[in-house]
């Protein structure tokens, strides 16, 4: 099991604690990371500390939208930064010479630096 791919530095924009679980990213951000909808995640809140796992659900595609969803809601709050991060398993020729697609994001969950993934 290796880091696929991690966006860094995410910051929640809403909190829904009455939806069933899980963790709501804008589809635009999901598809640079190569996270998939349903796709199981870590989430560790920079801010805090909390840490949880959960599954990504799919937001409007340019919202910059990071949403708290049902008990995870309890684990940060909006202006909260996260780092969201996806494992894969590799057979041990991939692990040798994979790279995780790491998106940095800005204040407004704008992507600002990508690395990794086939990205520089």
């Amino acid at each position: 099991q290796l880091l696929k791919s991690k966006l860094h530095k995410a910051c929640i924009t809403h909190s829904d604690l009455y939806y069933e679980g899980s963790l709501q990213v804008d589809q635009d951000l999901l598809d640079a990371a190569g996270i998939l909808p349903y796709e199981r995640i870590l989430v560790v809140n920079i801010t805090n500390g909390e840490r949880l796992e959960t599954y990504a659900i799919s937001g409007p595609r340019g919202s910059h939208i990071i949403r708290l969803n049902g008990a995870a809601a309890r684990r940060g709050a909006v202006g909260d930064r996260l780092t969201i991060m996806s494992f894969g398993s590799f057979d041990p020729a991939e692990a040798a010479k994979h790279t995780p697609r790491v998106m940095i994001l800005n204040g407004k969950n704008e992507i600002v630096v990508r690395k990794g993934g086939g990205e520089s």
